[in-house]
């Protein structure tokens, strides 16, 4: 089995409800990391592109960048967690991975020390 991880970032501010109650706004360094698998190598020896994960990422992660999560339509009004941006991203970027390779998880970094991982 091959693993691969391809990592991009965004800048953006939120303000997590936790507990009822919300949060200052804030803005982080979000950091994106994508990890796909697959068995076979394709005829130039890769397992996927990364420039091809790359952009797809950055497709994906265009509508956070400069925002405030918390108004972000793409979240559709959910609560603007690391949990839940890691599976709006694991989401997106499995429709647009074609090949026989697999999305395995999205890490996302909110801040130093604080990830969230969706793997489903």
């Amino acid at each position: 089995m091959y693993n691969v991880q391809v990592l991009t970032t965004f800048e953006a501010s939120h303000a997590v409800t936790i507990a009822g109650i919300p949060e200052e706004p804030h803005q982080h360094n979000w950091k994106v990391r994508a990890s796909l698998q697959g068995e076979r190598l394709d005829s130039d020896g890769l397992l996927i592109d990364f420039i091809r994960i790359e952009k797809y990422l950055n497709e994906i992660t265009r509508p956070f960048e400069g925002a405030d999560l918390n108004n972000c339509n793409a979240l559709e009004g959910k609560n603007p967690s690391a949990e839940i941006i890691a599976r709006y991203i694991f989401d997106e970027l499995e429709k647009k991975v074609q090949e026989k390779v697999q999305v395995t998880s999205i890490t996302i970094t909110e801040a130093p020390n604080c990830e969230a991982t969706y793997t489903p």
